[in-house]
């Protein structure tokens, strides 16, 4: 169980800071939430404790965790499948895992894909995600602001 001022991981959404846990009565059925805010959009995010194991709810990564993610988005892109319909399939499961390994992956790959052949509007969308995804980690672990971790990234990927 997390606690007040954790810094945790909601896979498809971001990192955010736990900030309050509360009991709420949504149709009539009584639960307890983590309230999380998320540093992006400043947005607050409602998340059922009893679910947040399932949810795949994690701490955010240590900085060394987070050295070798940033290494990932340096490294050469990865076998994807040809066919659009796939490759979105394919990355998106990896962005539901939650795992920042994985959507450095997806997004170093898709900004690559991006400059060679360009995205697809999903595609695009997808990238946006994941790097919203990333950036809020990195934000939360380095205490950067947006801008600098956008710039970080950008950097790294050479886009």
């Amino acid at each position: 169980m997390f606690k007040l001022g954790d810094r945790v991981v909601y896979p498809m959404h971001g990192a955010g800071i736990i900030e309050a846990i509360e009991e709420k009565e949504i149709l009539g059925e009584k639960q307890q939430y983590y309230i999380m805010r998320l540093p992006l959009g400043d947005m607050r995010v409602m998340i059922p404790l009893r679910n947040a194991n399932v949810i795949g709810i994690r701490e955010v990564v240590s900085d060394d965790g987070l050295e070798q993610a940033l290494a990932v988005l340096q490294e050469a892109e990865t076998s994807m499948p040809s066919n659009w319909n796939q490759r979105y399939r394919a990355n998106l499961e990896k962005i539901r895992t939650g795992d920042i390994m994985t959507v450095a992956e997806v997004m170093r790959n898709l900004v690559k894909r991006d400059q060679e052949k360009g995205l697809s509007t999903g595609e695009r969308k997808m990238l946006d995600t994941a790097r919203q995804i990333f950036v809020s980690e990195l934000i939360l672990v380095r205490d950067m602001e947006e801008e600098s971790a956008m710039r970080l990234i950008d950097g790294l990927l050479g886009s």
